[in-house]
């Protein structure tokens, strides 16, 4: 990047939501079929827990009040309980000071960005926040909003689809700057999950620096074969417990329920202290009849399981269709394609041809990433799709989408 972001790159045209950006470019571009299919955007669209509507309907007197930004007890309870059964006993949190509920990962991992910069006010030049690249539009967001460098680290095949903490490490200039470090795991779009030796790495990293460490898990229930280990259940194990770590999740992609935007954010006590009061001062509450129905989302289990059914039946469409084209393998969690679609010249001009000749559309990866500091865009050559839709419009896709060499 020749320029360095900053808070007016978000008002001035320099950052655009990837999905405005393919706005941009399919404009006036008709579909090439009579029935076109739209794999963009990744809004769960299995059935949501039939008692949420009466969990709400409970609880409506509760939209008289101002419900407490710290969130129920009952919904802390919930939350702790759940993250106790899904990691083991080495995670036992503290309702009243390790969990924060918010609106949705996305108003949490934003957030998190003020406070993390403000606690280190000593370093020196602009204060850096670092994320993986691809990344989540939040954590650019926060970092920006907040005055901070965001700084791009490349997640690639080469690495796994996850940041190089060797070269992290030898970086010393650049982490005695960090505020923040966003990752996420299962990364979307690439499905790659990190094991408990890279979390326990990373951080220790992060501790040997004092970086806050902010793990987005919020694809952490879909996933293929073994359960994705949680950063709490790693540093559960550790001395230090929670220090230097939080951790997001939320309700929408785990129950399929992404208009009730019900998430928390969990882990280092002190941190999360100062969170609740920037969230107080300026944060919306969760309301109350949403807290009392999200509490009974995070004890029931069965749909859960149903949900990953599901997505393990459009997966099975996705390795009979596709094979190995496209640099495909089954990934081990999420509910994204990360293709590539480098030997027709990359993500940008495969997602145009797409939507031109086949009515199938997708998003580019150049579109998710950034331009990194070595000039390069790691979501050059790929392109995203989500498996949202029911499993026949999915193989109707990707039977399309394997003659786009044609």
């Amino acid at each position: 990047m020749s320029d360095p972001l900053t808070l007016a790159s978000l008002t001035d045209g320099t950052i655009l939501s990837p999905f405005s950006r393919l706005r941009q470019l399919l404009d006036g571009v008709a579909p090439g079929h009579a029935k076109p299919i739209d794999l963009t955007l990744g809004e769960p669209r299995e059935t949501m827990p039939s008692f949420v509507a009466g969990k709400i309907s409970e609880a409506e007197a509760l939209f008289a009040k101002y419900p407490p930004i710290r969130g129920s007890d009952a919904l802390r309870q919930a939350i702790a309980d759940w993250i106790a059964r899904r990691y083991g006993p080495a995670v036992a949190l503290d309702p009243a000071r390790e969990i924060l509920p918010c609106n949705g990962s996305r108003e949490g991992l934003f957030y998190a960005a003020f406070p993390a910069v403000g606690r280190k006010p000593s370093v020196e030049g602009r204060p850096a926040v670092l994320m993986c690249n691809p990344f989540y539009q939040a954590y650019l967001g926060g970092a920006l909003a907040a005055g901070a460098e965001p700084v791009f680290l490349d997640a690639t095949a080469a690495t796994g689809h996850l940041p190089d903490l060797d070269a992290l490490e030898a970086d010393t200039d650049l982490l005695a700057r960090a505020a923040a470090l966003y990752l996420c795991s299962p990364a979307n779009p690439q499905g790659a999950v990190a094991d408990a030796a890279y979390i326990a790495r990373v951080l220790h990293l992060a501790r040997a620096h004092n970086i806050m460490l902010f793990f987005d898990e919020c694809y952490s229930e879909i996933y293929s074969g073994t359960p994705p280990v949680g950063a709490l259940e790693v540093a559960g194990r550790t001395p230090g417990r929670f220090q230097n770590l939080v951790v997001f999740n939320s309700l929408s992609k785990r129950s399929n329920l992404p208009g009730l935007r019900s998430g928390f954010s969990a882990g280092d006590a002190a941190f999360l202290d100062t969170l609740f009061e920037v969230r107080n001062l300026v944060g919306p509450q969760m309301p109350g009849p949403t807290q009392h129905a999200s509490a009974a989302v995070w004890a029931e289990e069965q749909h859960v399981t149903a949900n990953r059914l599901s997505y393990a039946a459009k997966y099975d469409v996705a390795d009979a269709v596709l094979g190995t084209r496209f640099g495909y393998s089954r990934p081990a969690g999420g509910f994204f394609l990360w293709l590539d679609m480098g030997f027709m010249g990359g993500g940008e001009y495969a997602a145009l041809t797409l939507w031109k000749r086949f009515g199938v559309k997708v998003i580019p990866g150049a579109y998710l990433a950034q331009t990194g500091r070595d000039g390069t865009n790691p979501g050059a050559n790929y392109v995203r799709a989500a498996l949202v839709q029911d499993a026949g419009t999915i193989r109707e896709a990707l039977e399309r989408f394997v003659h786009v060499s044609a």
